[in-house]
C-alpha cells in the first residue's frame, strides 16, 4: 500500500518523498493520510524548515497542528499525490475559502496538478474569490483552462473588483462569480484591445493622417484621431478597431470614419496595397463589417483623389520601434504593483511591448 502511494508522486520528487518516508512510520502514513503534507515537508518551500512539523509528526500530534507548523491548508488533505508538481506555496486557508473550495476538489488524479496550479496562480496573482471561481471552472471546462491565459485573467478578475482605477474604467464587462470560463475570457481579451490601444496611443490625437477631412458626393470623412474616436466608431460599427493600436503608433494605415447627414455609414482604412507607393483605400466597410455601395466607392475614391497623393510622407516606424506611452503604463499597473506589494518581473515599469504581448 505504501509503496503504490509513494509511486503516484511525480517522478521528479519521488525519491525525495521516498527518503522521508523512509525515517519513521508516522511520516510514512502521511502518505495515505495527508499526500500534501508529506509532499510539503520533503520538497519544502523556501525558508521552511521542516524539522518541527516532523518532530510533532513523530510525537503523534493531531494532524491540523503539523499542517500548521508546516503553513500547509488543511483542504489540500483531500488531493492526491499525483496534484504536486512544485513546492506548496502561497494557498489561502481562511475559514470561507475552505469552505468553497471543498465544492470544486477534482475527483481526476489526472486533472488535479492542472487544477491546482490555476487555484494557487490565480489566489496570488488576483484574489480568492477568483481562486474559487478559477477551482470550480476548471472542473467544469477544463479544456479551457490555458496556464498562459492565466495571467490575463487574475490581472482582470483582480481589476474588476478596484474601483477607482484607470484599470477598471477600461473594463466593459467585469468579472463575476457566476461566469463561465469562455465569456471571462472574451471579456479579458476585449480588456487586453483596450489596453493596447490606450499604451500604444497616449492621450494625445494621432497628428499625421496622411489625408485631410473633406466632403464628396453627401458624404463626410472624418478622422479617427484620438482613442475616444476609435472606440466610439467600433462600438457604433461593431467593428475591430480597438485592434489597430500597433499599426497606428507605428503609422501604417489611419482610420476614417465615413457619414451622410451626420449618421455613420462606413469606416475607412488607409494604406500602402502591394508594391504601390502611393497611399490606397484598403478596406471601406459598413456596420459589422458588410459591404458597401459601389455609390460609397466611388465617393471614397473621389475624396482620395483631392489630394496630391506623391506628396504624402507614408514612411511608417519599423515594427516594434513605436514607443508605449509611459504615463498611460503607469497609471494603468501602478494600483496593482502596490496592492501586491512588488513589481512582478512580467509586469515591469518600463512600458514593453513584449509584456504586453505575453499577457
Amino acid at each position: 500500500m505504501l509503496e503504490r502511494q509513494l509511486r503516484r508522486y511525480h517522478p521528479r520528487f519521488e525519491g525525495a518523498v521516498r527518503a522521508l518516508a523512509m525515517r519513521h512510520p508516522r511520516i510514512a502514513d502521511l502518505a495515505a493520510s495527508f499526500p500534501a503534507l508529506l509532499f510539503a515537508l520533503a520538497v519544502p518551500r523556501a525558508g521552511l524548515d521542516p524539522a518541527h512539523a516532523l518532530a510533532r509528526i513523530i510525537d503523534g500530534l493531531a494532524l491540523a497542528d503539523i499542517a500548521a507548523a508546516a503553513g500547509v491548508p488543511m483542504w489540500l488533505r483531500k488531493l492526491p499525490p499525483e496534484a504536486f508538481v512544485r513546492p506548496i506555496t502561497g494557498l489561502p486557508d481562511g475559514e470561507v475559502f475552505r469552505r468553497q473550495i471543498a465544492n470544486h476538489i477534482p475527483r481526476s488524479h489526472r486533472l488535479a496538478p492542472t487544477w491546482l496550479e490555476a487555484v494557487a496562480n490565480v489566489a496570488e496573482l488576483a484574489h480568492e474569490s477568483a481562486a474559487v471561481w478559477i477551482a470550480r471552472e476548471c472542473i467544469r471546462e477544463p479544456r479551457r483552462i490555458k496556464p498562459a491565459r492565466l495571467r490575463l485573467i487574475s490581472l482582470w478578475s483582480w481589476f474588476s473588483v478596484a474601483p477607482a482605477t484607470f484599470g477598471r474604467e477600461l473594463i466593459e464587462r467585469p468579472w463575476a462569480p457566476n461566469m463561465h470560463i469562455g465569456p471571462a475570457l472574451a471579456a479579458a481579451d476585449d480588456w487586453r484591445l483596450k489596453i493596447a490601444l490606450h499604451v500604444n496611443l497616449g492621450p494625445r490625437p494621432i497628428s499625421d493622417m496622411w489625408l485631410h477631412a473633406g466632403h464628396v458626393d453627401g458624404y463626410d470623412f472624418h478622422p479617427l484621431n484620438s482613442i475616444a474616436s476609435i472606440a466610439e466608431e467600433a462600438i457604433a460599427m461593431r467593428n475591430c478597431l480597438r485592434t489597430y493600436g500597433n499599426n497606428l503608433a507605428h503609422n501604417r494605415s489611419p482610420l476614417w470614419s465615413v457619414r451622410r447627414n451626420g449618421e455613420r455609414v462606413a469606416t475607412l482604412r488607409v494604406a500602402c496595397r502591394y508594391r504601390d507607393p502611393l497611399p490606397n483605400i484598403v478596406e471601406l466597410k459598413g456596420a459589422g463589417n458588410r459591404d458597401v455601395s459601389r455609390e460609397l466607392w466611388w465617393a471614397a475614391r473621389r475624396w482620395l483623389h483631392t489630394h496630391d497623393l506623391s506628396k504624402i510622407d507614408m514612411a511608417g516606424r519599423a515594427w516594434g520601434t513605436a514607443p508605449l506611452d509611459r504615463d498611460t503604463w503607469l497609471s494603468l499597473w501602478r494600483p496593482y504593483w502596490i496592492a501586491r506589494r512588488r513589481i512582478p518581473e512580467w509586469l515591469p515599469v518600463a512600458p514593453s511591448r513584449d509584456a504586453l504581448e505575453a499577457l
